[in-house]
Protein backbone atom coordinates (compact mmCIF):
# COMPACT_ATOMS: atom_id res chain seq x y z
CA UNK A 1 0.00 0.00 0.00
CA UNK A 2 1.42 3.51 -0.84
CA UNK A 3 1.97 5.38 2.33
CA UNK A 4 2.50 2.86 4.32
CA UNK A 5 5.59 2.56 6.46
CA UNK A 6 6.16 -1.38 7.64
CA UNK A 7 8.10 -1.64 10.71
CA UNK A 8 8.84 -5.51 11.78
CA UNK A 9 9.56 -5.65 15.84
CA UNK A 10 9.50 -7.77 18.57
CA UNK A 11 7.08 -7.23 21.44
CA UNK A 12 8.29 -8.24 25.08
CA UNK A 13 5.40 -11.04 25.72
CA UNK A 14 4.84 -12.97 28.99
CA UNK A 15 6.16 -16.13 27.34
CA UNK A 16 8.98 -14.52 25.56
CA UNK A 17 9.48 -12.49 22.44
CA UNK A 18 6.17 -11.69 20.27
CA UNK A 19 6.71 -11.17 16.17
CA UNK A 20 4.82 -7.86 15.38
CA UNK A 21 4.41 -5.83 12.38
CA UNK A 22 3.47 -1.57 13.20
CA UNK A 23 1.85 -0.13 9.78
CA UNK A 24 2.60 3.70 10.49
CA UNK A 25 2.10 7.00 7.58
CA UNK A 26 4.10 9.87 6.91
CA UNK A 27 1.87 11.36 9.82
CA UNK A 28 4.05 11.35 13.07
CA UNK A 29 1.08 11.58 15.29
CA UNK A 30 -2.15 9.22 14.34
CA UNK A 31 -5.70 9.96 15.06
CA UNK A 32 -6.11 6.63 16.69
CA UNK A 33 -3.74 3.77 17.25
CA UNK A 34 -5.45 0.01 17.07
CA UNK A 35 -4.72 -3.41 17.56
CA UNK A 36 -5.74 -6.34 14.95
CA UNK A 37 -5.60 -10.49 16.48
CA UNK A 38 -5.20 -13.28 14.19
CA UNK A 39 -7.05 -16.50 14.32
CA UNK A 40 -7.08 -19.19 15.58
CA UNK A 41 -3.12 -20.72 15.72
CA UNK A 42 -3.78 -24.85 15.49
CA UNK A 43 -5.70 -23.97 12.48
CA UNK A 44 -3.26 -21.97 10.67
CA UNK A 45 -3.91 -18.55 12.26
CA UNK A 46 -1.60 -16.13 11.66
CA UNK A 47 -1.12 -12.01 11.67
CA UNK A 48 -1.31 -12.41 7.85
CA UNK A 49 -4.39 -13.58 7.44
CA UNK A 50 -6.53 -12.58 4.68
CA UNK A 51 -9.16 -10.78 7.22
CA UNK A 52 -6.70 -9.74 9.89
CA UNK A 53 -4.98 -8.08 6.99
CA UNK A 54 -8.00 -6.47 5.21
CA UNK A 55 -9.19 -4.79 8.59
CA UNK A 56 -5.71 -3.61 9.33
CA UNK A 57 -5.78 -1.72 5.48
CA UNK A 58 -8.91 0.00 6.18
CA UNK A 59 -8.04 0.92 9.93
CA UNK A 60 -5.00 2.30 8.73
CA UNK A 61 -6.64 4.36 5.55
CA UNK A 62 -8.56 5.80 8.29
CA UNK A 63 -5.28 7.37 9.94
CA UNK A 64 -4.44 4.82 12.50
CA UNK A 65 -0.76 3.09 13.28
CA UNK A 66 -1.80 -0.25 13.42
CA UNK A 67 -0.10 -3.26 14.63
CA UNK A 68 -0.25 -7.07 13.90
CA UNK A 69 1.17 -9.59 15.89
CA UNK A 70 1.65 -13.43 16.16
CA UNK A 71 0.51 -15.60 18.89
CA UNK A 72 2.84 -17.40 21.14
CA UNK A 73 3.85 -20.13 19.69
CA UNK A 74 3.07 -18.70 16.05
CA UNK A 75 5.61 -18.47 13.03
CA UNK A 76 8.51 -16.51 15.30
CA UNK A 77 6.58 -15.95 18.68
CA UNK A 78 8.11 -18.04 21.49
CA UNK A 79 5.60 -19.70 23.93
CA UNK A 80 3.38 -22.46 23.23
CA UNK A 81 -0.15 -21.95 22.57
CA UNK A 82 -2.40 -21.52 25.67
CA UNK A 83 -5.59 -21.92 24.46
CA UNK A 84 -7.12 -18.68 24.74
CA UNK A 85 -5.74 -17.97 28.32
CA UNK A 86 -2.32 -16.80 27.73
CA UNK A 87 -2.84 -15.27 24.51
CA UNK A 88 -4.84 -12.68 26.36
CA UNK A 89 -1.66 -11.61 28.05
CA UNK A 90 -0.37 -11.27 24.83
CA UNK A 91 -2.82 -9.00 23.70
CA UNK A 92 -2.39 -7.19 27.15
CA UNK A 93 1.13 -6.68 26.35
CA UNK A 94 0.63 -5.61 22.60
CA UNK A 95 -1.51 -2.79 24.30
CA UNK A 96 1.12 -1.88 26.56
CA UNK A 97 3.66 -1.27 23.36
CA UNK A 98 1.14 1.02 21.88
CA UNK A 99 0.21 3.12 24.98
CA UNK A 100 4.07 3.81 25.50
CA UNK A 101 4.88 4.16 21.36
CA UNK A 102 2.04 6.59 21.06
CA UNK A 103 0.86 7.61 24.19
CA UNK A 104 -2.35 9.18 24.96
CA UNK A 105 -4.14 8.01 21.58
CA UNK A 106 -6.84 5.95 21.60
CA UNK A 107 -6.63 2.60 21.55
CA UNK A 108 -9.08 0.24 18.96
CA UNK A 109 -8.72 -3.18 19.89
CA UNK A 110 -10.21 -5.72 16.42
CA UNK A 111 -9.85 -9.41 16.06
CA UNK A 112 -10.89 -11.98 13.83
CA UNK A 113 -12.26 -15.60 15.14
CA UNK A 114 -10.38 -16.70 17.95
CA UNK A 115 -8.78 -13.34 17.73
CA UNK A 116 -11.85 -11.59 18.27
CA UNK A 117 -12.63 -14.19 21.41
CA UNK A 118 -8.84 -13.12 23.27
CA UNK A 119 -8.56 -9.36 22.18
CA UNK A 120 -12.01 -8.47 22.79
CA UNK A 121 -12.09 -9.88 26.66
CA UNK A 122 -8.55 -8.33 26.71
CA UNK A 123 -10.01 -5.41 25.26
CA UNK A 124 -12.96 -5.00 27.27
CA UNK A 125 -11.24 -4.91 30.62
CA UNK A 126 -8.33 -2.29 29.69
CA UNK A 127 -9.31 1.68 30.30
CA UNK A 128 -6.71 2.44 27.67
CA UNK A 129 -8.75 0.35 24.68
CA UNK A 130 -11.61 3.10 23.69
CA UNK A 131 -13.55 0.73 20.89
CA UNK A 132 -13.84 -3.17 20.27
CA UNK A 133 -14.36 -4.72 16.30
CA UNK A 134 -14.96 -8.00 16.26
CA UNK A 135 -15.11 -10.19 13.00
CA UNK A 136 -16.61 -13.44 12.22
CA UNK A 137 -17.07 -13.94 16.40
CA UNK A 138 -16.78 -18.07 16.54
CA UNK A 139 -20.01 -18.12 18.94
CA UNK A 140 -20.43 -21.54 17.92
CA UNK A 141 -17.37 -23.01 19.63
CA UNK A 142 -16.25 -20.23 22.27
CA UNK A 143 -18.39 -18.28 24.88
CA UNK A 144 -18.58 -14.59 24.14
CA UNK A 145 -20.62 -13.95 26.58
CA UNK A 146 -18.05 -11.44 28.23
CA UNK A 147 -19.83 -9.04 25.49
CA UNK A 148 -22.65 -8.34 27.49
CA UNK A 149 -20.41 -6.55 30.45
CA UNK A 150 -18.74 -3.95 28.11
CA UNK A 151 -20.05 -0.62 27.60
CA UNK A 152 -17.28 0.24 25.18
CA UNK A 153 -18.24 1.07 21.44
CA UNK A 154 -18.44 -1.95 19.77
CA UNK A 155 -19.17 -3.37 15.91
CA UNK A 156 -19.58 -6.84 15.02
CA UNK A 157 -19.10 -7.70 11.53
CA UNK A 158 -20.32 -11.39 10.74
CA UNK A 159 -20.44 -13.68 7.34
CA UNK A 160 -24.05 -14.00 6.62
CA UNK A 161 -23.27 -18.10 6.00
CA UNK A 162 -20.84 -18.19 9.01
CA UNK A 163 -19.56 -21.70 9.33
CA UNK A 164 -18.36 -20.88 13.19
CA UNK A 165 -20.91 -18.40 14.13
CA UNK A 166 -24.59 -18.97 13.46
CA UNK A 167 -26.82 -16.02 12.43
CA UNK A 168 -29.32 -16.66 15.02
CA UNK A 169 -26.08 -17.25 17.93
CA UNK A 170 -24.71 -13.90 16.81
CA UNK A 171 -27.96 -12.38 17.05
CA UNK A 172 -28.92 -13.42 20.69
CA UNK A 173 -25.16 -13.04 21.87
CA UNK A 174 -25.68 -9.40 20.25
CA UNK A 175 -28.85 -8.91 22.23
CA UNK A 176 -28.00 -9.12 25.43
CA UNK A 177 -25.20 -6.40 24.78
CA UNK A 178 -25.05 -2.78 25.78
CA UNK A 179 -25.20 0.26 23.56
CA UNK A 180 -23.25 1.52 21.71
CA UNK A 181 -23.17 -1.90 19.50
CA UNK A 182 -23.35 -2.36 15.87
CA UNK A 183 -23.93 -5.93 13.75
CA UNK A 184 -23.32 -6.00 10.22
CA UNK A 185 -24.06 -9.39 8.25
CA UNK A 186 -22.25 -9.61 5.05
CA UNK A 187 -25.26 -12.17 3.59
CA UNK A 188 -23.81 -15.28 1.82
CA UNK A 189 -20.10 -14.85 3.23
CA UNK A 190 -18.72 -17.59 4.88
CA UNK A 191 -16.13 -17.09 7.85
CA UNK A 192 -13.34 -16.42 6.28
CA UNK A 193 -15.37 -13.72 4.15
CA UNK A 194 -14.42 -15.28 0.85
CA UNK A 195 -14.22 -12.78 -2.14
CA UNK A 196 -16.43 -10.26 0.36
CA UNK A 197 -13.88 -8.96 2.46
CA UNK A 198 -14.39 -5.18 0.54
CA UNK A 199 -17.76 -5.28 2.33
CA UNK A 200 -16.07 -5.61 5.91
CA UNK A 201 -13.96 -2.63 5.19
CA UNK A 202 -16.74 -0.85 3.95
CA UNK A 203 -18.78 -1.96 7.41
CA UNK A 204 -15.56 -0.77 9.53
CA UNK A 205 -15.87 2.24 7.15
CA UNK A 206 -19.36 3.21 7.47
CA UNK A 207 -19.08 3.01 11.82
CA UNK A 208 -15.90 4.92 12.08
CA UNK A 209 -17.45 7.63 10.52
CA UNK A 210 -20.72 7.50 13.10
CA UNK A 211 -17.74 7.11 15.64
CA UNK A 212 -15.75 10.24 17.70
CA UNK A 213 -12.81 8.77 18.17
Amino acid sequence: MAGVFHRSLFLAGPAGRLEALLWTSSVSDPKFVALVCHPHPLYGGTMHNKVVFQTAKALHQRGAAVLRFNFRGVEQSEGVHDYGKGEQDDVRSAIDYLAVEFPGRPILVAGFSFGSSVGLRAGCGDPRVMQLIGVGLPVDNIDMSFLSACKKPKLIIQGGSDQFGARAGVEALFATLPEPKRLVFVEGADHFFTDRLDEVAAAIDLWLDAETI
